[in-house]
């Protein structure tokens, strides 16, 4: 069992910065994979961003070059340092991880933090 918990999230001018911060706990030894996804109102949620526990990283199109997303050694947490936003962004962000034991793998998610790009 593993717990998420986001922060960070808030109100910034299109072109700020956010860093946002997710902390897991409980069976943090068996995670394989982190990240995170967003759904902006009306829409899906769609993936953003991901790191394994070997520190690979991937990101959407839409926010390489603006976006890094990182972890600390345990994979106890992970980070999502929002640059150059746009209001385009604006989402509820939500943290995500996944467990592998054995052949079984699990999914976790957070309970999501609000984002908002606006002037």
């Amino acid at each position: 069992q593993v717990q998420l918990v986001e922060s960070g999230g808030g109100l910034v001018q299109p072109g700020g910065s956010l860093r946002l911060s997710c902390a897991a706990s409980g069976s943090i030894y068996n995670i394989a994979l982190m990240g995170w996804y967003r759904q902006a109102p009306g829409k899906q949620r769609e993936w953003v961003a991901t790191v394994t526990r070997a520190s690979r990283q991937n990101y959407a199109d839409a926010v390489k070059g603006r976006l890094t997303i990182s972890s600390d050694n345990g994979q106890n947490t992970v980070y999502l340092q929002m640059n150059s936003l746009k209001p385009e962004d604006t989402a509820v962000y939500y943290c995500c991880a996944e467990t592998v034991d054995g052949t079984y793998v699990r999914g976790y998610w957070g309970q999501g933090t609000q984002d908002t790009v606006s002037s």
